[in-house]
């Protein structure tokens, strides 16, 4: 039995989905040392399993499939709000 090899593109949006959870992990770790923003550092890596779970189930394990990119794309913008807002205060 031959295994299928994942794409340029299945690996693209793994990679796309990986550094905003491996992040969210370090701010929680930044979080904890510091004691600001519990809340927001333990929801967001849960909402993040949560969300690519559901996605990926939906969607037959296909990495590249249109639900999974939007969840990927979702926690990028996250990503990004969460810098702006830390430029804004800092």
């Amino acid at each position: 039995m031959s295994q299928a090899s994942a794409t340029r593109a299945d690996t693209l949006w793994a990679v796309a989905a990986v550094v905003p959870f491996l992040l969210s992990i370090a701010l929680l770790a930044y979080t904890l040392a510091q004691q600001v923003a519990f809340a927001f550092a333990i929801a967001w890596p849960v909402l993040q399993v949560i969300g690519y779970w559901g996605s990926l189930k939906r969607s037959g394990g296909a990495v590249n499939h249109p639900l999974v990119i939007t969840q990927v794309v979702l926690h990028w913008l996250v990503l990004v709000l969460l810098i702006a807002l830390w430029m804004r205060v800092s």
